[in-house]
């Protein structure tokens, strides 16, 4: 679905690909920061202290804290629900 509720009519080709490999912290959002593309659209993604922290409850809240839990879980696919956009 796109952001308006209309599923497009090439839903089934639709795909986020995470080609690029870097990363960053972002202090003002106590996240990562992190670049997926939609065919030639870029797009950013940002994955939250509290995200992290339940992925690994040991997280240090620091710059390198982050990026080592981002670094630890990090995949090529991420699947989202609608949960995740309420």
């Amino acid at each position: 679905m796109n952001w308006f509720g209309r599923r497009p009519s090439n839903a089934e080709n639709l795909s986020v690909t995470f080609p690029n490999q870097s990363r960053s912290f972002d202090a003002t959002r106590h996240a990562v920061r992190f670049w997926g593309y939609d065919r030639s659209m870029e797009s950013s993604f940002f994955v939250t202290w509290d995200a992290l922290k339940h992925i690994q409850p040991d997280l240090e809240p620091d710059e390198a804290g982050y990026l080592r839990a981002f670094d630890r879980s990090r995949r090529n696919i991420y699947d989202l629900v609608a949960a995740d956009f309420s």
